[in-house]
């Protein structure tokens, strides 16, 4: 018997290979779902988990959905070798695709470079849906692993001809957001690319936990009569057109 186990233990695995790259694409929404408790879904999904599309949904606490965009994945069988899956991913239509590698110990993205409206932010910091943010998003990631007590690398959030569909002010500016993780805390900081709004601001991000942000904002005196109103939804008013607005 002991001769024959290194064979049945490979038989196994190439079985256990073949269950997970013929597995039905419709799988992936029920994991995205218990992950993200209910915040992503894959609707739509066509193929398999080996290679296969549909369109991500990313929704808001009461699960409507509030951004679709298309995902297509296709998964390269040279990393198994490696004991790490690795699938090339392609977000939304025309993207160039980008590498996901999970591996037992942590999960890892490198040269991300999506687009998205910006009413993402909404989603993803409800304390800024009622403003119903406009202009568009851009994320480029360099490279980014994450464990199960850490974070490394670097993110760049971009968001161009900001604006409010309650403000009268258009464009707000250009805006420009960084993360940089460096172990089990990763750091923020916020700063104005250009614009009448002046938006400055930093925080942290650590493992398991929310995110801390603080930011301010500066309105110039030409647009401050029509812009303090809607800073007020959000903000504590410090000064003539300057306010603070705490993130958690």
């Amino acid at each position: 018997m002991r001769k024959w186990w290194p064979l049945l233990s490979a038989g196994l695995g190439i079985y256990a290979i073949a269950l997970l790259v013929t597995a039905p694409a419709t799988l992936a929404d029920g994991v995205l779902q218990r992950a993200s408790q209910g915040r992503l879904r894959l609707a739509e999904a066509r193929g398999t988990i080996w290679a296969g599309s549909g369109r991500i949904e990313v929704r808001d606490a009461a699960g409507r959905a509030g951004l679709s965009k298309r995902l297509a994945w296709r998964l390269r069988p040279g990393d198994l070798l490696h004991a790490r899956v690795r699938y090339d991913l392609g977000f939304g239509r025309g993207s160039q695709p980008f590498p996901l590698m999970i591996s037992w110990s942590q999960v890892e993205l490198a040269n991300v470079d999506i687009d998205l409206p910006a009413e993402v932010l909404g989603l993803g910091l409800p304390r800024l849906a009622p403003l119903e943010l406009t202009g568009e998003l851009n994320l480029k990631i360099a490279s980014l692993s994450i464990g199960r007590d850490a974070a490394r690398g670097d993110a760049v959030l971009q968001w161009r001809n900001a604006g409010s569909e309650f403000s009268p002010v258009w464009p707000l500016g250009d805006y420009e957001l960084r993360w940089v993780g460096q172990g089990r805390q990763g750091r923020m900081t916020l700063h104005t690319l250009k614009g009448p709004l002046q938006l400055r601001g930093q925080g942290s991000w650590a493992i398991g936990q929310a995110p801390v942000f603080a930011a301010t904002a500066d309105a110039a005196p030409e647009i401050r009569p029509r812009i303090v109103p809607l800073l007020r939804m959000i903000a504590v008013e410090r000064g003539t057109g300057h306010f603070e607005l705490q993130l958690r």
